[in-house]
């Protein structure tokens, strides 16, 4: 299993997020998109229709019925309804269900940074559990720094 921390500097969450979803599903997998906030996973919503003038990101939020049928579902919890074996966390609180999944993308910003640390900390002896710590450079690429 695979916890990818991604620092948002200079990229804002809904630019880095449809990036993820987009090689997700390139690669034949569903994704689970988890925020507390009915108000964010709302804003999500609505984002990854209109990200991009050539976009098309086949989603649906929880509790909207079909989850099974969604290769990307907004949901409050870690609950793959839509058959994820892919979770994004996007609200900054760590989880640990999102360890039953192959992979999870794990993102914050400064605000959330403490508690992002803590998590990474407590996955570090996690058997079977490879972490990886993405940041962003000058130019605004994502470079693994750890």
């Amino acid at each position: 299993m695979q916890v990818d921390f991604y620092h948002l500097t200079a990229t804002p969450l809904e630019r880095a997020l449809p990036q993820i979803a987009e090689r997700v599903l390139a690669g034949g997998g569903r994704l689970l998109i988890v925020a507390a906030s009915d108000e964010q996973r709302r804003h999500l919503d609505r984002w990854l229709w209109s990200y991009a003038p050539d976009s098309f990101l086949p989603h649906a939020a929880a509790g909207e019925g079909d989850e099974a049928e969604q290769p990307v579902l907004l949901a409050p919890q870690v609950e793959p309804a839509n058959g994820a074996r892919f979770v994004a966390i996007v609200d900054g609180e760590w989880r640990d269900a999102a360890l039953a999944f192959d992979r999870a993308f794990h993102f914050f910003d400064d605000d959330r940074i403490r508690e992002a640390r803590l998590a990474w900390k407590g996955l570090a002896d996690r058997e079977g559990v490879e972490r990886r710590y993405w940041k962003q450079n000058d130019a605004g690429r994502w470079e693994q720094a750890a």
